[in-house]
């Protein structure tokens, strides 16, 4: 894969820095998000290499079934137990509920539209 465009890069990476702690996005939405629907893949790309070195909470950026990704990069652990330690909660099988903790900037077409209210 090709890196991706500098200006998508710094997109995506002023995104992240905006994820609230103990909030997800998936890497299609970031890609959606940073103008380049479709471009998951690539908005991985970028995450991949603030791993172990930046100050952005990349550990937020999840899968779309809810699950973290990185199991075989060796850092899945890392990253569940970083979520973890911010309130995210995973059922057995390493799946989170998207709809009580994804999130959506509030600039964006569905944070106005607000995410689902979780049930009680």
């Amino acid at each position: 894969m090709t890196d991706p465009e500098p200006a998508f890069r710094d997109r995506v990476l002023a995104l992240v820095a905006r994820i609230p702690a103990g909030r997800v996005v998936t890497y299609g939405q970031l890609a959606t998000l940073a103008g380049q629907p479709g471009a998951a893949r690539q908005a991985g790309f970028v995450l991949n290499s603030l791993v172990g070195g930046s100050e952005l909470p990349w550990q937020r950026v999840i899968n779309a079934q809810g699950r973290v990704s990185t199991h075989k990069l060796g850092f899945g652990d890392l990253q569940e137990g970083l979520l973890r330690t911010e309130g995210i909660e995973f059922d057995a099988s390493g799946r989170c509920d998207l709809a009580r903790w994804q999130w959506w900037p509030e600039d964006s077409a569905q944070g106005q539209a607000a995410p689902p209210t979780p049930l009680l």
